[in-house]
């Protein structure tokens, strides 16, 4: 067997509410909830189980997702009639848009718990040839 990513924790003020941010944004299901956890599952089998932890405990983590060009332009479309404040390069410094690096398009945003939230259609470096 490969390795592989099966999941892992994302720290949260209100799991719920976090999980169901990404959740409808991306367009995917709440894969289930047991414990502390609210999980959403990613295509490739991944779940993100989302953990309320105390604000104070929170350190912001960055987590990028590779999507297609048309989960792209729904989530954007969402960002956008939501008011979600997003840029297009890590650093805030080019706010209100997005990027187009490698040939495809890319934006940054923060979730409820102000994880950077990356969301791009093309991997870095570009598509092997």
């Amino acid at each position: 067997m490969s390795v592989e990513l099966n999941h892992t924790i994302v720290h949260a003020r209100d799991n719920r509410e976090s999980a169901e941010f990404f959740a409808e944004l991306l367009g995917l299901e709440i894969a289930g909830e047991w414990g502390p956890f609210v999980a959403v599952a990613l295509s490739n089998g991944v779940t993100l189980d989302f953990a309320t932890a105390p604000a104070e405990r929170i350190t912001p983590q960055h987590y990028a997702f590779l999507v297609s060009e048309e989960e792209f332009g729904a989530a954007y479309t969402k960002i956008q009639e939501r008011g979600i404040e997003h840029w297009a390069d890590p650093h805030r410094k080019q706010p209100g848009t997005i990027n187009r690096n490698d040939g495809g398009r890319g934006v940054y945003f923060l979730d409820p718990a102000g994880h950077a939230m990356e969301l791009i259609t093309v991997p870095y470096g570009g598509w092997p040839a």
